[in-house]
């Protein structure tokens, strides 16, 4: 079975700085690819892609944008450019043919790397946001994978981290099962994790804010917590690459 091979990135990649705290590299499985999410590239395809389609929306504090620019500035400039701990990834798919590298024919989507820490060897996949046209495919699987290979692989290859970390909305039950599939453990849930704003009936816990509760009207949450660990990466990788290679 072909291994999923990572590739360091080259231009224009190398002159966009993504502000990560470990060198980030382009990630090529045999059907996925993941390269840098680099704004003026990708920013447009993610918002075209997105736009008719709130529901991807359904169990994160995000709200459908206005616009490109829009996008741009509440997700890159706000929180992932300034945080050393976050990077963002394009999903390209391989298997869709395009007339150019990048384009609304093959991109899939967008995932990455947040609340990394190079002091305790963890990170968590987070911005897993894949289009439509692209769900219940072999993307969602590969760029899982991918992240999971160069993280917890050992150097020169991967980063050598020990842990991984993938956090969902407790009713989020499509997240919870697409990543309990390739071997994360559920370690806890956590009550009350999150508020959003707005009524987004499907994400709330179901428990109505007490009288005098500083935030009125805004909806509580509990969150998943789910983790794949180097010990258990050492069981799971062959069967993860595995899962990644299937066809059917």
């Amino acid at each position: 079975m072909p291994q999923p091979n990572i590739t360091t990135a080259g231009p224009p990649t190398s002159a966009y700085d993504t502000n990560f705290c470990f060198p980030v590299r382009e990630l090529e499985s045999e059907r996925v690819k993941l390269t840098p999410f680099i704004p003026d590239l990708h920013a447009d395809l993610y918002f075209q892609g997105s736009a008719a389609h709130p529901d991807l929306y359904e169990f994160i504090p995000w709200e459908t944008f206005t616009n490109t620019s829009d996008f741009v500035r509440q997700v890159i400039d706000s929180r992932v450019q300034p945080d050393t701990g976050v990077v963002l990834y394009a999903v390209i798919d391989k298997t869709r043919s395009s007339t150019s590298p990048c384009s609304s024919a093959n991109f899939a989507g967008i995932i990455g790397y947040m609340n990394t820490s190079p002091a305790n060897l963890s990170t968590e996949i987070g911005y897993a946001i894949i289009l439509p046209l692209f769900q219940r495919t072999h993307v969602t699987t590969n760029a899982i994978g991918l992240l999971l290979q160069y993280a917890l692989d050992l150097p020169p290859h991967g980063l050598g981290l020990r842990r991984v970390q993938w956090m969902a909305n407790r009713l989020n039950t499509r997240s919870i099962d697409a990543v309990q599939k390739l071997g994360f453990k559920l370690e806890a849930v956590l009550r009350w994790d999150r508020i959003f704003v707005g009524s987004k009936a499907s994400a709330t816990n179901g428990v109505k804010e007490r009288a005098g509760d500083p935030r009125p009207g805004t909806v509580g949450t509990d969150t998943a917590l789910l983790a794949l660990c180097w010990d258990d990466w050492e069981s799971e990788r062959a069967r993860v690459l595995e899962l990644m290679d299937r066809r059917s």
